[in-house]
């Protein structure tokens, strides 16, 4: 339900509603957790806690860029005191306009001069408004609302101003002529005598709004036999803050001590769960990129390589490429956007494999076992936004990127461009084949398997990719239940790949090209030209 339309259902309700002063974002915010349906934009409220005074001391603008914070903070309707409107019915219209745009549902506005002064300072010394001009302002702020749902709230302040009965009934009835929604009669005795007179002689006529500031000790009981539609608790947040703040100031400065103030204020934590958060924490993981997430990656490097003589005292992943070899190529790729977190399973010549920027993990059954017995030993450092990759390949940075924004669970980087034939090929088939209309569909993994028949072929899996929290905990459960098979040792990633799509969707992020798997003298020298590029 719009916000303006919840105010109005609370103005005409059957039954007395009640709407709890706020003056900034996180008290607007308390007040809706504590259950109101509505919040009064204080202008006693949002002034004092500015440190000026409530004589338009701040601005209307100034008003504004509160009341927006307040806003965005809350689902539930805001009335402003908007004192007299800011100026003429000009200055008047113009706010209810800017108050649309900011999703406020309603304005109540005084039947005083501008510059307004508080109704309980000096209130009988106050003029108050010509009738005429003030219904001439209540009916261009109704012209120029464009929601027929927001509300115009006219407050009659001849009580305050000591002018008495007839002339707050007669201004009363004005305003009603005039348009506005509801009436707000202000009193500053310390009984209900003036509202129950007014009351009586009112007959419902429209709505009526109390502010018992003053008249506090009335039992709300009595609210609703005389028949008013809505209470307004107009600045009590503001006064019970001022209250403690000045004891624990006062306390901190006698003591010099925290000791015995910290069991009595909240904590940092429930400072941050009002501020929300835990939605920005929950944003950054969808939004943010890589470099501001919390990625760890796991390098699968354990097997020899059968490349000859290049082979003999070296795994292949320490082949160098431009100088470089394969698997400092591809840690530098993960530092160059801020992943330092990096483990390594190896195996062969395990010795060799080994330096300062990253951790290990040892397959000494390297010789018998493949890639998945691997990362089995390495299960621990699956967590959340983890990349898996082997140990032979090379990719252009872009790749790494796009795997790191895509939001599935688990995101497997597959190349369409792809002869269909050879040997010991990861040939993936999908839902949906490559095209470059690509960009809004998700592609979900079907099948992954040396063996697929041509016409099922749309890509091959590059050995790069990515797991989220969720993605993790999938990965881990399903390698542990296939470890309890005879031939754990001897599957490969399609066998974990093909389990869990059983149950669990995979989603594909298609290349063309822009990496290599270095599996001859040949591909290594295309990875230079690859490196040179890069």
């Amino acid at each position: 339900m719009k916000k303006t339309t919840q105010l109005r259902s609370l103005i005409i309700s059957d039954h007395l509603e009640f709407i709890m002063e706020a003056h900034n974002g996180l008290t607007a915010k308390i007040v809706e957790e504590a259950g109101f349906k509505g919040i009064w934009g204080s202008g006693l409220s949002i002034s004092a806690s500015m440190g000026v005074r409530d004589n338009n001391e701040a601005s209307w603008t100034q008003i504004l860029e509160v009341l927006e914070f307040m806003s965005d903070a809350t689902s539930i309707p805001i009335l402003l005191d908007g004192d007299t409107g800011y100026g003429n019915f000009n200055n008047a219209r113009r706010l209810v306009k800017k108050l649309e745009s900011r999703q406020i549902a309603g304005v109540c506005i005084e039947d005083k001069l501008f510059p307004k002064t508080n109704s309980f300072i000096s209130g009988e010394a106050q003029p108050l408004a010509n009738i005429e001009e003030f219904c001439g302002k209540i009916k261009s702020m109704k012209d120029s609302q464009t929601d027929d749902d927001f509300v115009v709230v006219s407050r009659v302040e001849a009580f305050i101003a000591g002018w008495g009965l007839g002339e707050a009934l007669r201004r009363a009835e004005a305003y009603r002529q005039a348009g506005t929604d509801a009436i707000l009669i202000h009193s500053k005795r310390s009984d209900d005598a003036e509202i129950q007179a007014f009351m009586k002689e009112w007959g419902g006529r429209l709505p009526v709004v109390l502010v018992p500031t003053k008249y506090y000790s009335v039992p709300t009981q009595k609210f609703i036999e005389l028949g008013a539609s809505l209470v307004i608790w107009a600045n009590h947040n503001l006064r019970a803050a001022i209250t403690v703040m000045q004891k624990t100031t006062q306390q901190i400065r006698q003591e010099q001590s925290l000791i015995n103030i910290e069991p009595y204020v909240v904590s940092v934590d429930e400072v941050f769960r009002l501020q929300g958060a835990h939605e920005l924490k929950q944003a950054e993981k969808k939004y943010l990129p890589v470099s501001g997430k919390k990625v760890n990656v796991i390098i699968l490097a354990a097997s020899r390589g059968d490349m000859e003589e290049l082979t003999v005292e070296v795994p292949k992943t320490l082949l160098e490429i431009g100088g470089r070899s394969l698997l400092t190529t591809q840690i530098d790729e993960f530092n160059k956007i801020g992943i330092k977190d990096i483990c390594v399973v190896r195996g062969y010549a395990k010795d060799k494999v080994t330096a300062a920027n990253f951790s290990v993990i040892d397959n000494d059954l390297f010789a018998e076992s493949k890639e998945l017995y691997s990362l089995y030993l390495a299960r621990e450092h699956i967590k959340e936004n983890t990349v898996i990759s082997y140990g032979d390949i090379i990719f252009k940075n872009y790749i790494l990127n796009d795997l790191l924004n895509d939001m599935s669970d688990i995101t497997l980087i597959v190349d369409a461009d792809v002869e269909t034939f050879g040997n010991n090929k990861d040939f993936v088939s999908t839902n949906i084949p490559y095209s470059r209309k690509l960009y809004s569909s998700t592609v979900k993994f079907v099948k992954m398997s040396e063996n697929l028949k041509a016409e099922e072929i749309h890509g091959e899996f590059i050995g790069l990719w990515k797991v989220t929290k969720n993605g993790s905990d999938i990965v881990k459960k399903a390698i542990t239940e296939l470890s309890k098979r005879v031939d754990f040792k001897q599957l490969a990633m399609a066998d974990l790949f093909n389990y869990i799509s059983t149950s669990h969707p995979l989603g594909v992020k298609y290349i063309k090209g822009s990496w290599l798997d270095i599996d001859t003298i040949r591909d290594l020298e295309k990875a230079g030209d690859l490196f040179d590029q890069h």
